[in-house]
């Protein structure tokens, strides 16, 4: 079996025809043909079925396509890896991050980083917290950023990089707008603006109303910061946000006021998969974001 055969095979099992295989990896069809025909005979199964001039994946094709894209997978790292290690300056790091980190944290460390190796390149996927977490373990990404840092799973490795507070939104208009700090309970009868469940900030919020006798009425729901914003601009409810969200500015028509009672704070860290070793480049990089954290809580 060679990693030619698994090539043109997922290529047609993908597009389901077999001239337009040929077409996009520029060979011959008979090339392709004659491959997956000595791939069947090999397996001493049928792959593929005719139909018309399509063809379908038979039972066990399907379940071929799977390992297959499995294998070549594995292929893509191990080349990906070796590349690191020949050249570290030249590597190429996947960063996975939560759309609450997008705005200040994530441009402010790469450009950083990007001064003193700027001929390493990264690929950046944006993700919900636990798809985060999965990526890094399946290798689909190198390191995330997260907020919280897991630390209860055996095959992560989280490093906190600070510690931030979790702050109140609400409409400039809104009863306790001129309070300078409030208990989460004085919010115990309003309408709240959260994420959808299944986002840890959702999570965050409402375990801590929970804790605090209550149940949020969630009147509204966004999937990005800025709809959250918008709507509690607009006067749908309020909202519970990461201190570091309001880095720049807080939107039109709202106030944001601390919680003093109950103090509700989020950890904010970089993971790594523990069972395996970082390739240079990315080792290189979660340095850089370590020791770049460090000096700036010096200084703060």
């Amino acid at each position: 079996m060679e990693l030619r055969q698994l090539k043109y095979f997922i290529e047609v099992a993908q597009r389901e025809h077999v001239s337009e295989a040929a077409e996009h990896l520029h060979v011959a069809q008979s090339a392709i043909s004659r491959q997956i025909a000595n791939l069947e005979d090999e397996l001493g199964v049928h792959l593929f079925e005719r139909e018309g001039r399509n063809v379908k994946l038979t039972a066990i094709g399907k379940i071929f396509l799977t390992h297959s894209l499995t294998i070549m997978k594995a292929v893509d790292i191990a080349v990906e890896q070796i590349d690191a290690y020949l050249d570290p300056d030249r590597g190429s790091i996947k960063i996975g991050f939560p759309t609450s980190l997008a705005s200040h944290l994530l441009p402010t460390v790469l450009s950083a980083f990007k001064e003193k190796h700027p001929q390493i390149a990264f690929q950046l996927r944006q993700g919900s917290y636990s798809f985060l977490i999965e990526a890094v373990k399946s290798r689909e990404i190198d390191l995330a950023f997260l907020g919280p840092v897991p630390a209860d799973d055996l095959t992560i490795q989280g490093k906190i990089l600070f510690t931030e507070r979790i702050l109140a939104l609400m409409p400039s208009n809104h009863i306790l707008a001129e309070r300078r700090s409030l208990r989460l309970r004085d919010l115990r009868n309003d309408s709240f603006v959260l994420f959808p469940k299944g986002y840890i900030l959702q999570k965050i919020a409402y375990d801590a109303c929970k804790q605090e006798g209550f149940l949020p009425n969630i009147s509204s729901e966004g999937e990005d910061l800025d709809a959250i914003k918008g709507l509690v601009s607009a006067g749908m409810g309020v909202t519970l946000l990461p201190e570091s969200t309001f880095y720049e500015t807080v939107p039109k028509f709202t106030v944001k006021i601390p919680i003093e009672n109950p103090v509700i704070n989020r950890t904010v860290g970089v993971i790594i998969p523990k069972n395996r070793e970082l390739p240079p480049s990315v080792h290189t990089f979660y340095k850089f974001v370590i020791e770049f954290f460090s000096i700036l809580e010096k200084y703060q």
